[in-house]
């Protein structure tokens, strides 16, 4: 593939997966607003957010399917059509598990765009260009996630935040358009020679632990960032929903980050960044234990930093080890990533409801420990590893 083609290629893909997760974190910093409106605890408001996430998760296996047996053109125009529909339900209820049925709506077809599209990519880019090209979106995941949360929190007024979901729907649709009319096409079905299952996969020791640190490590970043509003909105910041919605922004590192750590990884192995980054993850996690505005803007960065890192490092060694099955192997990946956030979520809820923000960082910096050793360990047995 020629540069012109792949930076045509990457352009398409990188809007797509922008507007499929500007879909996921929309509510995230208008929970307390939520709350409020609802009448309703902090843990039942963060149903708006984790049943997005529960949705993603229930549905990658299937996608898995259909990205490795059929065209993903189809598939990305139902997909996008159906997340569009729920999110203008979004806007028009009244009833918060009307809300949160929607958002588990959105959920299970969100890997119509984001799955099936990163196995187009493993199918379809040489090996060379695979880190990087994985790099970028994860960067795309980053400038999703933030322009959700800057939708909800900031660009619409926090009490209005219906109209971000009907902004959203028609951001998605557009760029739903745009990739079924200009993405290439797929290569004469070249169907995998051969079909391998998932419980093959699982079995699978190498890929088992690139799904065990995209569980943990999303685990430890959604609830950080899912809790953050309640934390900052109380003692002692008080800070308000607009000063909240500006510290995500610290999310723009993980923009430069995740290509970059594609880069890092071709020269120092996907095992050493991965531990490097979780390193990075637990430091800057601590750092937000500091009662100060300016260490929790610090702390935020570092956090970022580190997670897409682990991230995009782990997305690479995945589907370097993959030869056929790449729908599947990367639907699993989405599953074991978006459970992480799942459970992470749930149970950081109770901790945060019994310990405050100390039982956030405690638990997060406890799930770090697998990155961290699962990236040691895949160093040494990475023969590109310095």
């Amino acid at each position: 593939m020629r540069d012109g083609h792949f930076l045509a290629l990457q352009a398409l893909v990188f809007t797509l997966v922008t507007a499929a997760f500007t879909n996921i974190y929309i509510t995230q910093p208008v929970l307390p607003v939520l709350s409020v409106e609802f009448g309703i605890n902090e843990s039942t408001a963060s149903f708006s957010v984790s049943a997005v996430i529960l949705g993603i998760a229930l549905s990658n296996l299937p996608f898995g399917r259909l990205a490795d047996r059929y065209p993903i053109k189809p598939i990305i125009l139902t997909g996008g059509c159906a997340i569009a529909l729920a999110g203008l339900v979004c806007a028009a209820t009244k009833s918060f598990w009307i809300l949160t049925g929607a958002r588990f709506f959105q959920g299970l077809f969100i890997p119509g765009l984001t799955t099936c599209l990163a196995a187009y990519l493993a199918k379809h880019l040489p090996a060379e260009r695979l880190n990087v090209a994985l790099g970028a979106y994860v960067a795309a995941t980053v400038v999703g996630g933030l322009s959700g949360r800057l939708l909800g929190g900031w660009i619409h007024p926090p009490l209005h935040w219906r109209y971000a979901f009907v902004s959203a729907s028609i951001l998605i649709l557009i760029a739903v358009v745009a990739a079924a009319a200009g993405l290439p096409a797929e290569t004469a079905k070249k169907a995998e020679q051969k079909e391998v299952g998932f419980i093959q996969l699982l079995s699978r020791p190498d890929l088992l632990r690139i799904y065990l640190v995209s569980f943990s490590a999303f685990f430890v970043f959604s609830s950080t960032f899912n809790y953050l509003p309640f934390y900052l909105s109380g003692p002692p910041f008080n800070a308000n929903t607009r000063i909240i919605t500006l510290l995500y922004l610290a999310y723009i590192i993980g923009i430069i980050i995740a290509p970059l750590s594609g880069k890092l990884s071709n020269k120092i192995g996907n095992g050493a960044t991965m531990a490097w980054g979780s390193l990075i993850f637990g430091f800057f996690l601590g750092c937000t234990l500091i009662t100060s505005l300016a260490a929790i803007v610090a702390g935020l960065a570092g956090i970022c930093g580190g997670f897409f890192m682990v991230h995009s490092a782990a997305a690479g060694a995945l589907n370097r080890k993959l030869s056929e099955s790449r729908g599947r192997a990367n639907s699993l990946y989405v599953l074991f990533y978006y459970s992480g956030g799942t459970v992470g979520i749930t149970l950081s809820g109770y901790g945060y409801m019994y310990a405050g923000w100390a039982a956030i960082v405690i638990l997060g910096a406890s799930m770090l420990l697998l990155p961290l050793i699962i990236g040691i360990f895949e160093n040494r047995k990475d023969p590109s590893a310095a």
